[in-house]
């Protein structure tokens, strides 16, 4: 169980009253929700007042409780992706991918009719409605980017994106970056690319359930991962087991408005 010990009146976070709401949901007691969590009435009494946050397996409990779509809200917190669930059961990805990538229909400027559908080399890339962050900025909390609904499409040439139903794109949040990577230029990013001995030296999204999404270069120094800044001034953060940092993808390109 995690302490997080609140010494103030403020309002309990969200996963505090997230609990609370699913427990009268439910229609349990603190003991009769603690029986089927098998843990005790204190620590749902604790969990709801926001003193100390459920454990990983706790949450995982928690999530089978309450099934689709609350689940993936306690998976997440528990450190799971979609993706990491849907390594083991397949089938739940039908309902996550469903229009994630819809038909595009290229126009080519110019041209009195369209190419053959064989020739258009395009896809739609979902602009979800989070933030990544550079370092020294603090990114959105968002634990399971599958789970969000996109504001909107871009469409990329095909080969630039070899994992079409694994890919997303997200807003940027600070300069440190640059000159490459600017505040407000657009991200895409390969979610199934996340194996470390294959992103060192590039470009990639990190996440941590504190500090948010994190978009930096993979650098491993002595065997060690970690995670830099363009401008060395920046403080690097490192990826070890006990950092709780889990790399979300690889940043493929990025676009942005001239300034």
């Amino acid at each position: 169980m995690i302490a997080i010990r609140n010494k103030t009146k403020a309002a309990p976070p969200e996963w505090a009253r997230t609990i609370r709401a699913v427990r009268r949901k439910l229609r349990l007691s603190q003991a009769e929700l603690a029986e089927k969590l098998e843990t005790s009435a204190m620590a749902i009494s604790r969990w709801e007042r926001g003193e100390f946050e459920p454990s990983a397996d706790a949450y995982l409990r928690l999530g089978k409780l309450m099934g689709d779509p609350l689940c993936w809200f306690f998976w997440g917190r528990a450190g799971l992706s979609t993706a990491d669930v849907m390594r083991v059961l397949p089938k739940a990805g039908r309902r996550l991918r469903q229009d994630r990538i819809p038909t595009v229909q290229v126009v080519h400027a110019g041209a009195e009719k369209m190419l053959p559908a064989e020739k258009e080399s395009f896809v739609a890339i979902p602009l979800l409605p989070v933030r990544a962050a550079t370092p020294g900025e603090k990114g959105d909390m968002v634990a399971d980017l599958d789970q969000l609904k996109p504001e909107g499409m871009l469409a990329a040439p095909k080969k630039w994106c070899p994992n079409p139903t694994s890919t997303i794109s997200l807003l940027v949040k600070g300069s440190s970056m640059s000159p490459l990577i600017l505040d407000g230029y657009i991200i895409a990013v390969d979610t199934s690319d996340t194996a470390h001995d294959d992103l060192i030296g590039k470009i990639v999204v990190a996440w941590n359930r504190e500090q948010g999404l994190l978009v930096s270069r993979l650098i491993r120094f002595d065997h060690t991962d970690v995670l830099v800044s363009d401008h060395r001034e920046y403080v690097s953060v490192s990826l070890a087991t006990e950092s709780l940092w889990r790399v979300i993808g690889r940043v493929l390109w990025w676009t942005g408005l001239a300034s």
